[in-house]
């Protein structure tokens, strides 16, 4: 007769808390596109999201600090023609992010140091020419 040995985990009784509203993003319209994305990208100074938004894509960059409800009037990142599919943060500079659009578009953008306060329209580099359109691959780089 076997015996069966059944292993426990450790983390069986851990259990976690929810934080407090003051401490959480609320009231962020995230897109509603059916892509295979994140649809955000983080890193030490932003949080980045893409949002809802007619009339082409945008997405909303916030500083970590900057929790709790946020307006619907919050500045936000807007050029593509159509929607925005992927975002990345450049690993060597925090204040440049890369979007790409169902448009066949990449932007390249300049964030000021204390966040948005006012919508970006104007990329610091676009790159056209794409026939599909574009998402991001973690194993290669944008930047």
């Amino acid at each position: 007769m076997s015996r069966r040995v059944v292993r426990t985990s450790k983390f069986r009784h851990v259990f976690g808390q929810a934080l407090k509203a003051d401490q959480c993003y609320d009231d962020i319209r995230i897109s509603q596109m059916t892509w295979d994305s994140t649809f955000c990208s983080v890193n030490p100074k932003f949080v980045a999201m893409i949002v809802d938004a007619s009339g082409g894509g945008a997405f909303m960059v916030l500083p970590l600090s900057k929790t709790g409800r946020i307006d619907m009037s919050y500045p936000t990142v807007c050029g593509h023609t159509g929607p925005v599919l992927d975002i990345e943060f450049c690993p060597h500079n925090d204040n440049i992010i890369a979007s790409g659009s169902e448009d066949c578009s990449v932007m390249i953008w300049e964030i000021p140091d204390a966040g948005l306060t006012t919508s970006l329209t104007d990329p610091v580099v676009k790159l056209e020419g794409h026939s599909k359109r574009v998402e991001f691959n973690m194993s290669s780089s944008v930047l």
